[in-house]
């Protein structure tokens, strides 16, 4: 993360503003078609939303991104178990795999416009405050969305972590995975250096993306998926975003 220049402040406030125009112009869109057509059709609306904000922020804000292993991400669908540092993941993730719905809080749904549309995109939503709840209905909802041809995205620390740190990794993705006899594909990148974490400042780099070889549902163990999965993305983390050691 570099320093917070004059033009850095004039360019995230010109993205801040395209960010809100497209998101007034589109949600209702968005939320309207949901309503009016089969679901295939209005998720393409939906990822026009997120492909334009990934396109202003790259072409305002001078943030790029490098990834690698596409080719990992197999035909059928399955879970993805991703590192959370900023909003800019939930962005290109939804791009990248194919029918993507995330796992997330159930108040993001109460959100006028934003969340109405969330609630129409069959993204499953869980009270987090109810562990034994939140795992049956994401067991329940997730299997049902595996079969619908979608990718679930889970973030396995429950919420963004700043460059460097590090939460415990929940073991719900490798439960649904290993339940459902699908694959997991780990993804690691370095968004929170360039967009972090609540912060209206977004500053110009090249984000580090990575998709790991997929882990066995079908044959691997719920421990040893999440097991391996983790160990995949630090060991990742330490090579795309190393930290300065601590004085």
């Amino acid at each position: 993360m570099g320093k917070a220049t004059p033009g850095i402040y004039l360019r995230s406030a010109l993205f801040l503003a395209v960010q809100s125009a497209i998101t007034f112009v589109l949600t209702p869109v968005v939320l309207g078609v949901s309503f009016l057509s089969k679901y295939e059709y209005r998720y393409l609306w939906a990822r026009w939303w997120a492909r334009l904000q990934i396109l202003a922020v790259t072409y305002i804000c001078g943030l790029k991104v490098e990834i690698e292993g596409l080719e990992n991400i197999p035909s059928q669908s399955g879970v993805a178990l991703s590192k959370h540092q900023s909003a800019w993941e939930t962005l290109m993730l939804f791009l990248l795999f194919p029918k993507t719905v995330y796992v997330l809080k159930r108040e993001l749904l109460s959100i006028p416009f934003f969340g109405w549309c969330l609630a129409r995109y069959h993204h499953i939503a869980i009270d987090r405050g109810q562990r034994r709840a939140a795992m049956a209905a994401l067991l329940k909802q997730g299997k049902q969305r595996l079969k619908e041809g979608h990718w679930i995205v889970i973030f396995p620390e429950g919420t963004r972590v700043a460059p460097g740190e590090k939460r415990r990794y929940a073991g719900s993705g490798g439960i649904l995975a290993q339940r459902a006899g699908v694959p997991v594909v780990p993804v690691a990148h370095n968004a929170g250096e360039f967009w972090p974490r609540n912060s209206f400042l977004k500053y110009p780099g090249t984000i580090r993306l990575r998709i790991g070889p997929p882990l066995d549902g079908q044959t691997l163990s719920a421990d040893e998926i999440n097991r391996q999965a983790e160990a995949w993305i630090e060991a990742q983390m330490a090579e795309i975003s190393p930290q300065p050691p601590r004085p």
